[in-house]
Protein backbone atom coordinates (compact mmCIF):
# COMPACT_ATOMS: atom_id res chain seq x y z
CA UNK A 1 0.00 0.00 0.00
CA UNK A 2 3.02 2.20 0.66
CA UNK A 3 4.16 2.05 -2.64
CA UNK A 4 0.82 2.49 -4.38
CA UNK A 5 0.46 6.01 -2.05
CA UNK A 6 3.75 6.99 -3.10
CA UNK A 7 3.69 6.51 -7.30
CA UNK A 8 1.31 9.69 -7.62
CA UNK A 9 3.55 11.67 -5.23
CA UNK A 10 6.49 11.17 -7.40
CA UNK A 11 4.70 11.31 -10.56
CA UNK A 12 3.51 14.88 -9.47
CA UNK A 13 6.83 15.99 -8.45
CA UNK A 14 8.08 15.05 -11.87
CA UNK A 15 5.09 16.78 -13.67
CA UNK A 16 6.21 20.13 -11.24
CA UNK A 17 9.98 19.51 -12.22
CA UNK A 18 9.52 19.32 -15.72
CA UNK A 19 7.17 22.13 -15.75
CA UNK A 20 9.89 24.37 -13.47
CA UNK A 21 12.43 23.27 -16.33
CA UNK A 22 9.78 24.39 -19.08
CA UNK A 23 9.68 27.80 -17.82
CA UNK A 24 13.39 28.45 -16.74
CA UNK A 25 14.30 27.57 -20.64
CA UNK A 26 11.47 29.91 -21.96
CA UNK A 27 11.68 33.21 -19.86
CA UNK A 28 15.80 34.01 -20.32
CA UNK A 29 15.01 33.90 -23.83
CA UNK A 30 12.27 35.94 -23.53
CA UNK A 31 14.14 38.53 -21.11
CA UNK A 32 17.40 38.70 -23.54
CA UNK A 33 14.96 39.31 -26.50
CA UNK A 34 13.07 41.94 -25.03
CA UNK A 35 16.27 43.59 -23.71
CA UNK A 36 17.17 43.59 -27.69
CA UNK A 37 13.94 44.89 -28.73
CA UNK A 38 14.26 47.32 -26.39
CA UNK A 39 17.69 48.79 -27.12
CA UNK A 40 16.68 48.99 -30.72
CA UNK A 41 13.46 51.03 -30.27
CA UNK A 42 15.02 53.33 -27.81
CA UNK A 43 17.66 54.03 -30.89
CA UNK A 44 14.72 54.64 -33.36
CA UNK A 45 13.37 57.16 -30.98
CA UNK A 46 16.33 58.68 -30.53
CA UNK A 47 17.83 59.39 -33.84
CA UNK A 48 15.90 61.22 -35.95
CA UNK A 49 17.44 60.07 -39.14
CA UNK A 50 15.95 56.23 -38.48
CA UNK A 51 12.11 58.35 -38.40
CA UNK A 52 12.79 59.75 -41.69
CA UNK A 53 13.46 56.55 -43.62
CA UNK A 54 10.84 54.09 -44.90
CA UNK A 55 12.86 51.11 -44.78
CA UNK A 56 13.40 51.59 -40.91
CA UNK A 57 10.16 52.66 -40.04
CA UNK A 58 8.96 49.25 -41.10
CA UNK A 59 11.36 47.40 -39.53
CA UNK A 60 10.22 48.96 -36.18
CA UNK A 61 6.77 47.92 -36.97
CA UNK A 62 8.54 44.64 -37.35
CA UNK A 63 10.07 44.87 -34.17
CA UNK A 64 6.88 45.85 -32.19
CA UNK A 65 4.54 43.74 -34.06
CA UNK A 66 6.94 40.47 -33.20
CA UNK A 67 7.42 42.05 -29.73
CA UNK A 68 3.31 41.67 -29.05
CA UNK A 69 2.93 38.59 -30.97
CA UNK A 70 6.18 36.49 -28.82
CA UNK A 71 4.80 38.46 -25.59
CA UNK A 72 0.96 36.72 -25.42
CA UNK A 73 2.63 33.30 -26.95
CA UNK A 74 4.73 33.40 -23.80
CA UNK A 75 1.88 34.42 -21.87
CA UNK A 76 -0.48 31.71 -23.28
CA UNK A 77 2.32 29.17 -22.47
CA UNK A 78 2.87 30.00 -19.00
CA UNK A 79 -1.07 29.79 -18.41
CA UNK A 80 -1.39 26.34 -19.99
CA UNK A 81 2.22 25.54 -17.80
CA UNK A 82 0.43 26.53 -14.51
CA UNK A 83 -2.76 25.43 -15.30
CA UNK A 84 -4.61 28.84 -15.26
CA UNK A 85 -8.10 29.38 -15.82
CA UNK A 86 -9.89 31.88 -16.80
CA UNK A 87 -13.33 33.10 -18.41
CA UNK A 88 -13.28 32.92 -22.09
CA UNK A 89 -13.86 37.35 -22.34
CA UNK A 90 -10.13 37.38 -21.48
CA UNK A 91 -8.80 34.45 -23.44
CA UNK A 92 -10.30 35.73 -26.76
CA UNK A 93 -8.15 39.12 -26.58
CA UNK A 94 -5.02 37.34 -25.82
CA UNK A 95 -5.71 34.70 -28.78
CA UNK A 96 -6.60 36.94 -31.20
CA UNK A 97 -3.67 39.36 -30.56
CA UNK A 98 -1.45 36.17 -30.72
CA UNK A 99 -2.91 35.18 -34.24
CA UNK A 100 -3.05 38.63 -35.38
CA UNK A 101 0.53 39.51 -34.99
CA UNK A 102 1.72 35.93 -36.31
CA UNK A 103 -0.19 36.56 -39.84
CA UNK A 104 1.19 40.08 -40.08
CA UNK A 105 4.91 39.26 -39.82
CA UNK A 106 4.82 37.91 -43.50
CA UNK A 107 2.85 40.73 -44.25
CA UNK A 108 5.83 43.38 -43.10
CA UNK A 109 8.36 41.23 -44.89
CA UNK A 110 6.65 41.19 -48.26
CA UNK A 111 5.87 45.06 -47.61
CA UNK A 112 9.90 45.57 -46.37
CA UNK A 113 10.63 44.04 -49.99
CA UNK A 114 8.61 45.97 -51.85
CA UNK A 115 9.94 49.04 -50.43
CA UNK A 116 13.21 48.01 -51.37
CA UNK A 117 11.91 47.45 -54.99
CA UNK A 118 10.51 50.84 -55.03
CA UNK A 119 13.48 52.41 -53.85
CA UNK A 120 15.96 51.01 -56.43
CA UNK A 121 13.40 51.11 -59.26
CA UNK A 122 11.73 54.53 -58.22
CA UNK A 123 14.39 56.22 -56.54
CA UNK A 124 13.24 59.78 -56.96
CA UNK A 125 8.87 59.51 -57.71
CA UNK A 126 8.68 57.40 -54.94
CA UNK A 127 4.99 56.70 -54.60
CA UNK A 128 3.47 58.94 -51.67
CA UNK A 129 2.66 56.19 -49.60
CA UNK A 130 5.68 54.93 -49.69
CA UNK A 131 7.35 58.29 -48.14
CA UNK A 132 8.44 58.22 -44.41
CA UNK A 133 5.15 60.47 -43.41
CA UNK A 134 2.84 58.57 -45.32
CA UNK A 135 4.19 54.95 -44.61
CA UNK A 136 1.89 54.57 -41.59
CA UNK A 137 -1.02 53.81 -43.89
CA UNK A 138 0.38 50.47 -45.61
CA UNK A 139 1.59 49.85 -42.30
CA UNK A 140 -2.82 50.04 -41.15
CA UNK A 141 -3.27 48.28 -44.28
CA UNK A 142 -1.59 45.46 -42.91
CA UNK A 143 -3.13 45.12 -39.55
CA UNK A 144 -6.22 45.31 -41.35
CA UNK A 145 -5.83 42.57 -43.66
CA UNK A 146 -3.97 40.61 -40.41
CA UNK A 147 -7.20 41.71 -38.52
CA UNK A 148 -10.02 40.30 -41.07
CA UNK A 149 -9.03 36.28 -40.92
CA UNK A 150 -9.15 35.87 -37.51
CA UNK A 151 -12.63 37.43 -37.27
CA UNK A 152 -13.97 35.31 -39.96
CA UNK A 153 -12.67 32.03 -38.10
CA UNK A 154 -13.87 32.65 -35.15
CA UNK A 155 -17.52 33.57 -36.55
CA UNK A 156 -17.87 30.56 -38.27
CA UNK A 157 -17.26 28.25 -35.77
CA UNK A 158 -20.14 26.99 -33.56
CA UNK A 159 -19.86 27.74 -29.25
CA UNK A 160 -20.78 25.48 -27.18
CA UNK A 161 -23.65 26.01 -25.26
CA UNK A 162 -22.32 24.99 -21.93
CA UNK A 163 -19.52 27.42 -21.78
CA UNK A 164 -20.73 30.80 -21.00
CA UNK A 165 -18.41 33.93 -22.23
CA UNK A 166 -18.55 35.49 -18.94
CA UNK A 167 -18.29 33.06 -16.35
CA UNK A 168 -17.50 29.49 -17.47
CA UNK A 169 -13.52 29.09 -16.82
CA UNK A 170 -11.50 27.61 -20.00
CA UNK A 171 -7.84 26.64 -19.90
CA UNK A 172 -6.23 29.21 -22.78
CA UNK A 173 -5.88 27.62 -25.66
CA UNK A 174 -6.58 27.92 -29.83
CA UNK A 175 -8.30 24.43 -29.83
CA UNK A 176 -10.79 25.47 -27.52
CA UNK A 177 -12.48 27.97 -30.00
CA UNK A 178 -11.17 26.83 -33.40
CA UNK A 179 -11.68 23.18 -32.61
CA UNK A 180 -14.34 22.59 -35.42
CA UNK A 181 -13.10 21.00 -39.29
CA UNK A 182 -13.96 24.31 -41.17
CA UNK A 183 -11.79 26.40 -39.05
CA UNK A 184 -8.58 23.98 -38.77
CA UNK A 185 -9.07 23.99 -42.67
CA UNK A 186 -10.05 27.81 -42.80
CA UNK A 187 -6.45 28.53 -40.36
CA UNK A 188 -4.61 26.47 -42.55
CA UNK A 189 -5.70 27.78 -45.95
CA UNK A 190 -4.84 31.65 -44.70
CA UNK A 191 -1.58 30.46 -43.56
CA UNK A 192 -0.97 28.74 -46.91
CA UNK A 193 -1.83 31.66 -48.47
CA UNK A 194 -0.40 34.23 -46.89
CA UNK A 195 3.31 32.75 -47.10
CA UNK A 196 2.87 31.71 -50.67
CA UNK A 197 1.57 35.35 -51.54
CA UNK A 198 4.65 36.78 -49.49
CA UNK A 199 6.98 34.20 -51.33
CA UNK A 200 5.90 35.47 -54.92
CA UNK A 201 6.49 38.86 -53.61
CA UNK A 202 10.08 38.48 -52.25
CA UNK A 203 10.87 36.42 -55.16
CA UNK A 204 10.01 38.59 -57.56
CA UNK A 205 11.35 41.63 -55.69
CA UNK A 206 14.71 39.37 -55.86
CA UNK A 207 15.19 38.71 -59.27
CA UNK A 208 13.70 42.26 -60.72
CA UNK A 209 16.59 43.68 -58.49
CA UNK A 210 18.82 40.97 -59.57
CA UNK A 211 18.36 41.89 -63.19
CA UNK A 212 19.04 45.34 -62.36
CA UNK A 213 22.43 44.79 -61.01
CA UNK A 214 23.24 43.05 -64.29
CA UNK A 215 22.17 46.87 -66.10
CA UNK A 216 23.57 49.28 -63.71
CA UNK A 217 27.06 50.22 -63.75
CA UNK A 218 26.84 53.07 -61.11
CA UNK A 219 25.28 52.69 -57.58
CA UNK A 220 26.10 49.06 -57.83
CA UNK A 221 27.27 48.47 -54.42
CA UNK A 222 23.33 50.27 -53.05
CA UNK A 223 21.47 47.70 -55.55
CA UNK A 224 23.76 44.86 -53.92
CA UNK A 225 22.50 45.24 -50.69
CA UNK A 226 19.03 45.99 -51.83
CA UNK A 227 19.46 42.68 -53.52
CA UNK A 228 20.97 41.17 -50.08
CA UNK A 229 18.66 42.65 -47.89
CA UNK A 230 15.20 41.33 -49.91
CA UNK A 231 17.21 37.60 -49.49
CA UNK A 232 17.44 37.75 -45.84
CA UNK A 233 13.88 38.40 -45.56
CA UNK A 234 13.56 35.48 -47.82
CA UNK A 235 15.28 33.61 -44.90
CA UNK A 236 13.37 35.38 -42.34
CA UNK A 237 9.87 33.99 -44.12
CA UNK A 238 11.71 30.37 -44.18
CA UNK A 239 12.61 30.79 -40.27
CA UNK A 240 8.62 31.83 -40.19
CA UNK A 241 7.48 28.74 -42.03
CA UNK A 242 9.50 26.07 -39.24
CA UNK A 243 5.65 26.81 -37.52
CA UNK A 244 3.66 24.24 -40.74
CA UNK A 245 6.72 21.74 -40.02
CA UNK A 246 4.77 21.10 -36.31
CA UNK A 247 2.82 17.88 -37.24
CA UNK A 248 5.28 16.24 -39.14
CA UNK A 249 8.07 16.85 -36.50
CA UNK A 250 5.81 15.68 -33.77
CA UNK A 251 5.30 12.27 -35.87
CA UNK A 252 8.49 11.94 -36.12
CA UNK A 253 9.48 12.57 -33.00
CA UNK A 254 6.85 9.75 -31.88
CA UNK A 255 8.42 7.41 -33.96
CA UNK A 256 12.10 7.92 -32.81
CA UNK A 257 11.79 8.66 -28.94
CA UNK A 258 9.24 8.02 -26.11
CA UNK A 259 8.87 11.43 -25.16
CA UNK A 260 5.97 12.57 -23.48
CA UNK A 261 2.92 14.12 -25.67
CA UNK A 262 3.75 17.41 -23.68
CA UNK A 263 7.11 17.09 -23.99
CA UNK A 264 7.10 17.14 -28.00
CA UNK A 265 4.74 20.03 -27.97
CA UNK A 266 7.07 21.92 -25.86
CA UNK A 267 9.94 21.12 -28.04
CA UNK A 268 8.24 21.96 -31.19
CA UNK A 269 7.35 25.55 -29.37
CA UNK A 270 10.57 26.00 -28.27
CA UNK A 271 12.86 25.31 -31.47
CA UNK A 272 10.12 26.04 -34.28
CA UNK A 273 8.28 29.16 -33.03
CA UNK A 274 10.00 30.75 -30.16
CA UNK A 275 13.29 30.53 -31.49
CA UNK A 276 12.75 31.60 -35.51
CA UNK A 277 10.79 34.25 -33.72
CA UNK A 278 13.65 35.37 -31.64
CA UNK A 279 16.33 35.51 -34.56
CA UNK A 280 14.41 37.00 -37.62
CA UNK A 281 14.01 40.59 -36.22
CA UNK A 282 17.83 40.31 -34.16
CA UNK A 283 19.53 39.02 -37.46
CA UNK A 284 18.05 42.08 -39.25
CA UNK A 285 18.29 44.53 -36.96
CA UNK A 286 22.10 43.30 -35.84
CA UNK A 287 23.25 43.02 -39.62
CA UNK A 288 22.46 46.55 -40.70
CA UNK A 289 25.49 48.72 -40.08
CA UNK A 290 24.21 51.91 -38.92
CA UNK A 291 21.84 50.50 -36.22
CA UNK A 292 24.93 48.15 -35.22
CA UNK A 293 27.06 51.10 -34.95
CA UNK A 294 24.31 53.32 -32.47
CA UNK A 295 23.81 49.46 -30.30
CA UNK A 296 27.41 49.32 -29.76
CA UNK A 297 27.35 53.19 -28.92
CA UNK A 298 24.24 52.86 -26.24
CA UNK A 299 26.66 49.96 -24.58
CA UNK A 300 29.34 51.30 -24.63
CA UNK A 301 27.69 54.92 -23.11
CA UNK A 302 26.50 51.95 -20.41
CA UNK A 303 29.88 51.04 -19.19
CA UNK A 304 31.04 54.29 -19.32
CA UNK A 305 28.67 55.43 -16.46
CA UNK A 306 29.68 52.39 -14.37
CA UNK A 307 33.52 53.29 -14.61
CA UNK A 308 33.51 56.82 -13.70
CA UNK A 309 31.44 56.04 -10.70
CA UNK A 310 34.09 53.51 -9.74
CA UNK A 311 36.67 56.23 -10.43
CA UNK A 312 35.56 58.38 -7.79
CA UNK A 313 35.27 55.55 -4.96
CA UNK A 314 39.36 55.09 -5.93
CA UNK A 315 40.00 58.28 -6.11
CA UNK A 316 38.02 58.79 -2.07
CA UNK A 317 40.04 56.07 -1.08
CA UNK A 318 43.21 57.69 -1.97
CA UNK A 319 42.26 60.55 -0.91
CA UNK A 320 41.53 59.16 3.00
CA UNK A 321 44.93 57.45 2.98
Amino acid sequence: MQNLTELPVNATSQKRLAVIIKVCAVIPFFCAFLCCIVVMLHIFASQRQFLDSSRYILFAHMLINDTLQILSSVLLFLFVMGQVKFPVVYCVPLLFVSTVTYQNTPLILAAMSLERYVAIFYPLQRPAAWHSGRIWIINLCLWLISCMFPIIEYSIGKQDPAVKILSTPVLCKTVVFSSSPIQVLFRSAVSVMFFAVVAVVIFFTYVRILLETRKLRQDRVSVNKAMHTVLLHGFQLLLCMLAFTLPVTEKLILLITNWLLEDIIFFNYFCFILIPRFLSPLIYGFRDHSLRRYVGKTFLCCSNKVKPHVRNKQRDRSFAS
